[in-house]
């Protein structure tokens, strides 16, 4: 798309969950609406999966950043790796303990802490970042609306936005 302006380019690509989402439900429309009854079921099967593409496609695209930002971020079987020019490090999002936006740093960034270790700090604005809207959203019980009212939120603090159940302290049974 030689064409493009690097601009458009970059909002068609942010974009493109919900623009495939889109032509995949007007293509359900029109075989519900044009060949006949036949093909109609699969219209409705593309209808609902269209709305599905484009309701995920909307998430995502709120989720990722302008980019540019420092460092480069991989999420690999459940491993996030930070490379940063100063910093990096990874965690295992299964010994994740908290997750926390600080935007008290700028750009903004991911804490990601898990026990004994310390916290690795990713920037929103990093390479590969939008890979983390997949693994955060494998968190239990991460609530993906409010995460991403916090990514576009003004206020200079850090919020924590998702943080390990706590589990009964060691050393008390039940008997």
């Amino acid at each position: 798309m030689g064409f493009l302006r690097p601009e458009a380019r970059a909002f068609l690509w942010r974009w493109r969950e919900v623009l495939i989402g889109g032509a995949v439900l007007l293509f359900g429309l029109w075989l519900v609406v044009g060949p006949g009854f036949l093909l109609a079921v699969l219209g409705y099967a593309g209808m609902i999966a269209g709305g599905l593409a484009i309701w995920l496609g909307i998430q995502r695209a709120r989720f990722r950043g302008a980019g540019g930002g420092a460092g480069a971020v991989q999420v690999d079987e459940g491993q996030v790796t930070y490379f940063g020019p100063l910093t990096g490090g990874s965690v295992a999002l299964r010994e994740l303990v908290r997750l926390t936006l600080d935007r008290q740093l700028f750009p903004a960034h991911w804490r990601l802490e898990q026990q004994g270790q310390p916290a690795l700090l990713i920037p929103v604005n990093a390479a590969g970042a939008d890979a983390l809207f997949d693994a955060f959203a494998t968190l239990p019980g991460l609530q993906t609306e409010r995460m991403l009212q916090e990514l576009h939120a003004t206020p200079h603090q850090a919020v924590v936005i998702w943080q390990k159940s706590a589990m009964a302290p060691a050393g008390i049974t039940l008997h």
